[in-house]
Parts: structure tokens; C-alpha cells; sequence
């Protein structure tokens, strides 16, 4: 067993938010390998172990799982305990595994899938034996302007291949894309405020020695452990909780919260499965987005969706050859970016 290098508190999409210094892609010299989990997604890609855990509350599972050729699986909500997990937003936080064999993936989702006594948010349901089936026929695919010519690529060089299996994938109307990411950062910076007000010096956490008054151990405390990016959230959170703000933000991204859980149980009528990809862009170098925050939480938009509505985003089991690991690129990193499974 290893411990692995993510984003601090989980709050990142390139693994560059960490205290210990930015994970490299395993392959792509000067390149990101995704967040928030990036040191899993990482290790398992270079082969230093089967299967890595990853924290997905808002894609940092499936993301560097994709970036690094990887299957990645963010459960239901509810189905793998929290219990031990260092809480970011807790009803979106979900612990999953990280592999470059689909099969390895699945035996230790049915390991780690179950109801926890220490952890009531669990479901009760029974895990039921993972059979392999014929794939499902009715398939409806969500794809947002702005997707980059190299993931539209290997999309539509999907669809064909499930074209010709006899697959019809639908193109669904998704009006909501423009409310995913402003709802998912109100409602995470909201819980992460309330969560990491612990984090005092006093009960837990960082306690600083330059302290010489109780006001001022927990300010220096709190101001010195965390970094510029767990501040910038729980800021964000603390305005969108307080007086005369918490109605015209927090309320209403529940709101929206609610809308999309509907939205999608509709669709489950119609559809047995929903594609869409996993980011809008293949990976980017280290240093690209960091300087504009607005743009790092854009990497979030295609992954935000399944947190938010509590759903399962399960690695894709139709990807051919599944034993052979796709990740390590042949000859140069443009060869990654063009084939790698996003």
C-alpha cells in the first residue's frame, strides 16, 4: 500500500494545488496527469500498482483517469463508504477506484461497495455479483459546443465503432450546461466552508508557532496551513452562506440541484445509458490554466454533472482489448493526445 499526491482537500483539476508540488503526467513530460486525484491516476498509469483509490466529488476520479488512459469509476452516491475520507463536500464526495484493466476495476468496486455502519449515508442494497452482458441498445449522447477537434475525433471514432455493434446513440438536448458549473462550485465551496472550519489549529489541523493571543492562533493557523486554493473556496463558500446571499445563491443552485436530478430520471426512461466525454479537452500543460481560475473550473463542466445528481459514471467497459493498457503513448505525447481514451 502507497499513499499517493493530490490536490489539497481534493480541490483541483491538475493535481498542481498540492502541498507537496505538482504530480507529473506519467508520459508527457510537462503535462498535468488530471486532479484531483492525480497521484493515483498517475501510479496505476506507470504501472507502480493494479489498482489505485481515487476521491471524485466532482470528476477528480474520471478525469485523471482519462488523461492518464485509465478506467475510472466514481460510484452512485452512497454505494462506497466515506468513512476515513477527509471530507470536501460530503454529499458530493464519493471514493472509487482507478485501473488500466477494466476487470481489476470491477473486483475491487465489489470489495469496497456496501452499506458501512460508520458511515449512514451508505445504501443497504446488496452488491450484486458483477455479470458481463450484452451492451444495452438505447444510448443518448450529451455533447456541449467547444469540445476540442481531438476529443469530437475520438467521440465520433467511437460512435462508429458502436454503429457498427448495431448501437444507436441518440444526440439528446441538454439545455443546462450553463448552470452546472456555477451551481457545483456554490453548493462544494458551501459544504468545504462548513467542513474545513475545523481546521482551527486548536481541535484540528495545522497549528502555527507564531501564535501569541487565541484570535491570532486561529487566524495564523488557518492562514498559514491552507493554500491560495482551499482559501479562494472557502471564501467563496462563506459569501454564498451568509446573511442576504445565502436565498439568492445557495438556495436557489439547490434548486437547480433538484431540477437536474429530474432532468436526468427522465432521461433513464427513455435511455439505458448516457455518453458524453469525460473533458473537453485532452491534457494540458502544467502551469497552462493556473493563473485564471475560472478556466481550471471549466475543466470541470463534463464531469460536474453525475456529482450533482448523484449518479454512477462508470468507466467504460466497451473500450476494445481491454487488457492491454492504452496509456503508455507510442513515440511522442502527440500520439497520447490524439488516441488516448478521454
Amino acid at each position: 500500500m502507497g499513499r499517493a499526491n493530490c490536490d489539497e482537500f481534493a480541490m483541483g483539476s491538475s493535481n498542481e494545488n498540492s502541498a507537496f508540488g505538482p504530480v507529473q503526467h506519467p508520459f508527457l513530460e510537462g503535462y498535468v496527469p488530471g486532479g484531483s486525484s492525480g497521484g493515483s491516476a498517475a501510479a496505476a498509469a506507470a504501472g507502480f500498482c493494479h489498482v489505485a483509490l481515487g476521491s471524485d466529488t466532482g470528476g477528480s476520479i474520471r478525469q485523471p483517469a482519462a488523461f492518464c488512459g485509465l478506467y475510472g469509476l466514481k460510484p452512485t452516491y452512497g454505494r462506497v463508504s466515506r468513512y476515513g475520507l477527509i471530507a470536501y463536500a460530503s454529499s458530493f464526495d464519493q471514493i472509487g477506484p482507478i485501473a488500466p484493466v477494466l476487470e481489476d476495476l470491477i473486483a475491487v468496486y465489489q470489495v469496497i461497495a456496501g452499506w458501512d455502519e460508520k458511515d449512514p449515508t451508505t445504501a443497504t442494497e446488496a452488491v450484486e455479483p458483477y455479470q458481463r452482458k450484452a451492451p444495452p441498445k438505447r444510448w443518448a449522447l450529451l455533447m456541449p459546443t467547444g469540445v476540442s477537434g481531438a476529443v469530437a475525433d475520438l467521440i465520433q471514432a467511437r460512435l462508429q465503432n458502436l454503429s457498427a455493434q448495431g448501437i444507436a446513440v441518440e444526440p439528446v438536448d441538454f439545455p443546462y450546461w450553463d448552470y452546472l458549473i456555477p451551481t457545483y462550485y456554490i453548493l462544494t465551496t458551501a459544504e468545504a466552508s462548513s467542513n474545513l472550519a475545523r481546521y482551527d489549529g486548536v481541535r484540528y489541523g495545522y497549528r502555527t508557532p507564531h501564535a501569541h493571543t487565541l484570535a491570532e492562533l486561529y487566524a495564523r493557523s488557518r492562514s498559514e496551513g491552507f493554500g491560495r486554493e482551499v482559501k479562494r473556496r472557502i471564501l467563496l463558500g462563506t459569501f454564498v452562506l451568509s446573511a442576504g446571499y445565502a436565498e439568492a445563491y445557495y438556495t436557489q443552485a439547490q434548486k437547480v440541484r433538484g431540477l437536474l436530478y429530474r432532468f436526468t430520471e427522465e432521461l433513464w426512461e427513455r435511455y439505458d445509458l448516457l455518453v458524453l466525454p469525460t473533458s473537453a479537452t485532452p491534457p494540458f500543460r502544467l502551469g497552462e490554466k493556473t493563473a485564471d481560475p475560472i478556466q481550471m473550473y471549466l475543466s470541470d463542466l463534463l464531469t460536474v454533472y453525475a456529482n450533482l445528481t448523484g449518479h454512477p459514471a462508470p468507466p467504460n467497459p466497451y473500450r476494445p482489448n481491454p487488457r492491454r493498457s492504452t496509456c503508455r503513448p507510442p513515440g511522442d505525447g502527440a500520439s497520447l493526445r490524439r488516441k488516448s481514451p478521454i
